[in-house]
């Protein structure tokens, strides 16, 4: 089971229809969202409990939040193939996929904007990301419970199966021979990837890529946090896509 903590995450969960099977609120909670809560869990028929504050406290630990909590059972992740074939319902695909970033606030800035983007799915590698859990929930935003996010092996094999499904392979990397990030015509299925907090993506995988491209750099600091980084790249595909 996957607890939701915070008065917004648990309310889009709600809206998004996720699998929550009781909803814990503290005593003495009023507010505007509060009401939205109640509202949108009794429509749905999600059962919900008010606890007194020590009740409350212990199944909270030391998280903050805001008198809330959502039991959700466990996430269902998508098959790859899936995953493939509902993005490409899409004019011009989108997938992002997450190398090795373990960072759970980073892992789930970057859900969040990716959701906000409009991409089509997320692929995250298996034994060397951050597990999707409360951390992530709460720093998503809700966003969570809104993207569809397939878990894999080896990001390898999935970009040997993206370049036979039409999509062309764009790495985040700050090397001499990468294009400026607004230089590659994003128009296309693209499959976007990021990696590691330290390291950035593998060698492998830079290898793999049809373009790597990097954000210019004008500060003395030589590199963007990879949340940021994901949410830039993000919204500069989506700028050329809409300029049609």
């Amino acid at each position: 089971m996957l607890k939701i903590y915070g008065r917004k995450p648990v309310l889009e969960a709600i809206n998004a229809d996720a699998d929550i099977e009781v909803i814990y609120i503290a005593y003495g909670q009023h507010g505007e969202i509060i009401n939205q809560i109640y509202t949108a869990a009794k429509k749905r028929k999600i059962k919900i409990s008010q606890l007194t504050k020590e009740k409350f406290d212990k199944l909270a630990g030391n998280k903050n939040t805001q008198g809330v909590i959502a039991i959700k059972r466990s996430y269902q992740f998508y098959d790859i193939h899936e995953l493939i074939d509902e993005s490409k319902k899409s004019k011009y695909p989108l997938l992002l996929l997450i190398d090795s970033i373990q960072d759970t606030h980073n892992v789930g800035a970057i859900i969040r904007s990716a959701e906000c983007a409009g991409v089509d799915g997320i692929i995250l590698t298996s034994n060397k990301t951050a597990p999707i859990n409360e951390t992530v929930e709460k720093s998503s935003a809700g966003a969570l419970s809104y993207v569809k996010i397939c878990k894999v092996n080896s990001i390898n094999s999935v970009i040997k199966l993206l370049k036979e499904e039409g999509f062309w392979i764009v790495g985040s990397s700050l090397t001499e021979n990468s294009k400026l990030y607004n230089e590659v015509d994003y128009k296309m299925p693209v499959a976007l990837i990021v990696g590691n907090e330290e390291k950035g993506i593998h060698k492998l995988v830079a290898e793999n890529c049809d373009f790597l491209v990097k954000i210019p750099m004008r500060g003395k600091i030589n590199s963007l946090n990879v949340s940021v980084a994901t949410g830039i790249l993000l919204f500069e595909i989506n700028r050329q896509r809409n300029l049609q």
